[in-house]
């Protein structure tokens, strides 16, 4: 029965975030961050608490007033945070429940993760505490209700025996101190709820706390919005205990169990309640099963490096990787972005739930696995293509300076950037990086520097006509100007064989390139590689003396410019129309090259079904498309 739910359940939730993927794209997919957004909400509810504290009279005479002066007295500034106060704390309570189903649903609560699931069932009953708790506070006839319903419900304890409820015979039976209890309960639960949140994310390696700036951004807007069109008010005037309330509005999300309060005996909601409760916390252990001894623990040998993680039963070699700080690339954790790929050289692993358009059937066949979602059934081998041995770097934000720029062909910008504090970044030739515009979209420009050479970033920039930041690199911007990006990302990386290497690179695809062939020439790489470069006229082959050099320094390097646009009257002497099929005129047979592509989409979409047609391995092409507008794989270079 668990096992059918829960297969029904990640069926739904695989093909919401599929949706959510075309609607947002994988890095902002809001059920990717699920966590980080409940630690966003949280921040929000405790913020607009403060302010709304300052102003709030502790007395039973003057709680409602105090709360109605700060709603209609200052709109602007009481009335609005109330609002968001409310509307955060129903929405933290959502992406809670959504966070445990989703973690149900993927059967992600067993074995180490045991700890984050029960901290977790906690939190929510914290929540709803602090919850109901806040809506006493304003002392109206919802408050009348809740506080009543709340201690008749507790007067079933043994221990209570009516004692609590008979507080509220009288109106005069309440008194200042009650109030004393209520703030001090309200802001004493939340400090624990912080606490646990903490405690609760010790466990996950490398854990988020702050969801992408766009999501925040927007959810923040939201409910400021939903608090302007629907703020929330006080029900029915201060509350009148000799009349009890008829009609009120609820709040369904923190209120949910109060009317089961008055429809069944209290001793059948505790029951319930302990239940519910108790199911919650024994579910990493169901069904019962007959202990098979203490779990082995598995190796992973993660390759270049040949650094060795040891993983424990049911852990993703992400998870085991990050725990033992090897610096694996990834994004969304969730099988949802294909930042995480690897191959599997040895060993067996169970692929789990991933986005089939970032994991297709053709990699699967090639051995490759995503490493957030793929758990080792025993010792296994893997190569990480953006890892570099030992000096790739996780994936963070950075704030950069423009050191210099120099213009290389009328549209080809070269763009120099240093960190501060002579901070520098690591990355695997053939990278790339996000520069962050302050609208939260993304450009993404490759290295063009090797790994070596990372004093200062890189960049080769080419004017497209209407491109917001390409016009800006031409037109406005300076040295000394400070550039936000993400990095590094990307998979385009050299990886290990002996076969040659056919480089494609269209126009400023040559960037990446040139990292990877700095690079291999640093190493020492003895295979032979040929680079074809294609560009419309002979003035855009911006580098052409550079690869010239290569080739008359290094014996395994020859390069072939093909123009594909050019004139009679402009000289060009060398090869003409499209570069593809230069290599494919030039190789018949590809069955025993190793070719690595980069440029427009339309290029790279041309040439790789005709490689594969000419007898190339689909094992060994290797691409990296590019386009003007933002794409799910890769944001635009515009």
């Amino acid at each position: 029965m668990i096992r059918a739910l829960q297969r029904l359940l990640a069926w739904l939730f695989m093909r919401a975030e599929a949706l959510f993927n075309r609607a947002f794209g994988n890095r902002i997919n809001p059920l990717y961050h699920l966590g980080a957004i409940t630690f966003f909400l949280f921040w929000i509810v405790a913020g607009t608490g403060l302010y709304l504290f300052a102003f709030f009279d502790t007395s039973v005479s003057g709680a409602h007033r105090s709360v109605e002066a700060l709603t209609h007295g200052q709109w602007f500034a009481g009335g609005i945070l109330r609002s968001l106060h409310r509307y955060a704390s129903d929405a933290m309570v959502v992406t809670m429940l959504i966070h445990m189903l989703r973690y149900f649903a993927f059967d992600r609560m067993r074995g180490f993760r045991w700890f984050s699931w029960v901290t977790g069932v906690a939190l929510i009953w914290l929540v709803y505490v602090a919850g109901a708790n806040g809506y006493m506070l304003p002392w109206d006839r919802l408050a009348q209700f809740v506080t009543i319903a709340s201690f008749e419900w507790l007067d079933w304890l043994p221990g209570f025996g009516g004692a609590l409820i008979r507080n509220f015979i009288y109106p005069t039976s309440v008194n200042d101190r009650l109030f004393s209890l209520l703030v001090f309960i309200h802001i004493g639960v939340p400090l624990f709820v912080l606490l646990l949140m903490w405690v609760h994310v010790q466990r996950v390696p490398k854990a988020s706390t702050q969801p992408p700036r766009p999501i925040a951004i927007s959810l923040a807007l939201s409910l400021l919005a939903l608090s302007l069109v629907q703020p929330a008010l006080s029900q029915g005037g201060p509350a009148q205990l000799d009349v009890a309330p008829t009609l009120l509005h609820f709040d369904w999300f923190l209120l949910g169990l109060y009317p089961l309060v008055y429809v069944w005996p209290p001793g059948v909601v505790w029951g319930g309640v302990a239940g519910i409760t108790g199911l919650l916390l024994l579910t990493p252990w169901l069904p019962l099963r007959r202990s098979g001894g203490k779990a082995r623990t598995l190796q992973i040998t993660v390759h270049p490096g040949a650094r060795h993680v040891p993983a424990r039963g049911g852990e993703t070699i992400l998870e085991a990787g990050l725990r033992a700080d090897v610096p694996l690339p990834y994004h969304c954790r969730n099988g949802g972005c294909g930042l995480c790929v690897c191959t599997v050289l040895n060993g067996r692993v169970d692929q789990g739930a991933y986005q089939p358009a970032v994991l297709t059937d053709a990699m699967r066949a090639r051995g490759q696995a995503l490493m957030c979602c793929a758990v080792p059934l025993e010792d296994i081998e893997i190569e990480v293509p953006n890892l570099s041995a030992g000096t790739a770097s996780p994936v963070r934000q950075y704030t950069g300076r423009v050191t210099a720029m120099e213009r290389l062909a009328e549209d080809v910008m070269r763009v120099l950037i240093a960190l501060p504090d002579g901070e520098r970044i690591a990355f695997a030739a053939g990278q790339y990086i996000d520069i962050l515009l302050d609208d939260g979209q993304r450009r993404a420009f490759s290295f063009a520097s090797p790994p070596h050479e990372n004093a200062q970033i890189e960049l080769h920039i080419r004017r497209i006509p209407g491109g917001r930041f390409t016009t800006h690199v031409f037109d406005g911007m300076a040295v000394g100007d400070t550039l936000r990006f993400e990095g590094p990302l990307g998979h385009f990386t050299l990886h290990e064989s002996t076969r040659p290497i056919l480089f494609l690179a269209g126009a400023t695809g040559f960037a990446p390139i040139k990292s990877i062939v700095e690079d291999a020439f640093r190493r020492g790489l003895q295979r032979p590689m040929r680079l074809y470069w294609g560009v419309r006229r002979p003035q855009d082959l911006y580098l052409l003396s550079l690869t010239e050099r290569w080739q008359r320094e290094h014996a395994n390097f020859t390069v072939v410019p093909v123009v594909s646009d050019g004139s009679p009257e402009d000289g060009w002497t060398g090869r003409r129309g499209l570069v593809h099929e230069a290599i494919l005129a030039d190789y018949p047979d590809l069955s025993g090259q190793e070719v690595y592509a980069c440029g427009s989409t339309k290029m790279v979409e041309t040439a790789v079904p005709a490689f594969l047609a000419q007898g190339l391995g689909e094992s060994f092409c290797f691409s990296d498309a590019f386009t003007t507008s933002a794409t799910l794989a890769k944001p635009a270079k515009t």
